[in-house]
Formats: C-alpha cells, sequence, structure tokens
C-alpha cells in the first residue's frame, strides 16, 4: 500500500511534532555535554522504575491502538472501541504514574528552576504528557465516530506519542 493510514493531514501533524521533540532533544543533547556530571547526578534522582512502568503502559496501550485499527477494519465496531478504551486507560495510567512522580520530584527539591537537567526534564515530559492527553482526546473522538479513517487517523498520532516516549525515556534516566 502506497498511502499513508488515516487522513494525511494528521501526517502533517504527526510530522511536525516529531520535529519539535526531536529539537527538543537535540538541545537536551547539547546541554547535557556541557556538563555531564551535572547532568548524571540530576538523572540519578529520577524513578527509572516509574519510567519503566510508564514505558510498559505507553507499548501496551500501543499494542491496543494496533489491536483498534485491526478489529475495525474488519468491521468489529465494538471490538475497535473495546481497545481503543483499553488504550485510554492505559493511557491514564501513564499520566497517572507520572504525576506521582511529578509529585515525588517536587517533594525532594527538584523543580523546573533546580538545575537544568531538571528545567528541560520537566519541560520534554510535561510537553509530552500534554500531548498524552490530547492523544486521550482524538482517541474517544475517533471511538465516538469510528469510521476507519478517523481510527487510523487517531491511532497514528497514539503511536506518534509512542515513539516519541521511546526516544525521551532512554535520555532522561537511561543513558550515561
Amino acid at each position: 500500500m502506497s498511502e499513508l493510514p488515516g487522513n494525511p493531514l494528521m501526517w502533517v501533524l504527526i510530522a511536525s511534532e516529531l520535529a519539535v521533540f526531536g529539537l527538543a532533544l537535540m538541545g537536551y543533547a547539547g546541554a547535557r555535554a556541557k556538563d555531564p556530571a551535572g547532568f548524571a547526578a540530576a538523572q540519578d534522582q529520577l524513578d527509572r522504575l516509574a519510567g519503566t512502568v510508564n514505558t510498559a503502559a505507553l507499548l501496551t496501550s500501543g499494542l491496543f491502538a494496533a489491536l483498534a485499527n485491526e478489529a475495525r477494519r474488519k468491521g468489529l465496531r465494538r471490538r475497535a472501541r473495546w481497545c481503543l478504551a483499553g488504550a485510554g486507560v492505559l493511557g491514564i495510567v501513564f499520566l497517572v504514574v507520572k504525576g506521582l512522580e511529578y509529585s515525588s520530584e517536587l517533594a525532594a527539591g527538584n523543580d523546573i528552576d533546580s538545575s537544568p537537567f531538571f528545567t528541560l526534564y520537566f519541560l520534554v515530559t510535561g510537553f509530552h504528557a500534554l500531548h498524552v492527553v490530547l492523544g486521550l482526546a482524538i482517541m474517544a473522538t475517533v471511538a465516538r465516530f469510528d469510521t476507519v479513517e478517523n481510527i487510523e487517523s487517531g491511532t497514528a498520532f497514539w503511536h506518534m506519542v509512542d515513539l516519541v516516549w521511546i526516544m525521551v525515556f532512554p535520555c532522561f534516566y537511561l543513558l550515561r
């Protein structure tokens, strides 16, 4: 198939969002290169388990989104909606875990002004969390107006949210 699934305008949005996150991560890499010790010390304060749980939640939600596409293409509207709901529940799990993580960081005295690392951490992961919220709204909308094209468009956005997290997670939580 030579055509992209879903609405072409969604792909314009996805491309622009990937460019924004790409630039943000390049900025992160540049700032980290200037202060590797400071970034490593701040990074050690993050909860890697929370980041890992969130990665599992988003990747599993992506599976549910893919299953929703498959079900809708087969005409199984109810199954597609249930799969979208499963993806949405896992998106909410991501937001709850991220909220608990932010609360823990703030309680430890780490906020957006604490260090360059935490400035970038809160900005990038907060912007990503905003995209999770937007993705949840999109998926709820396409579950209601559940044409094949709508579900393909909504889940394409959701997969972009997953992809961004797969780039953000190692940068902030794992790479040393």
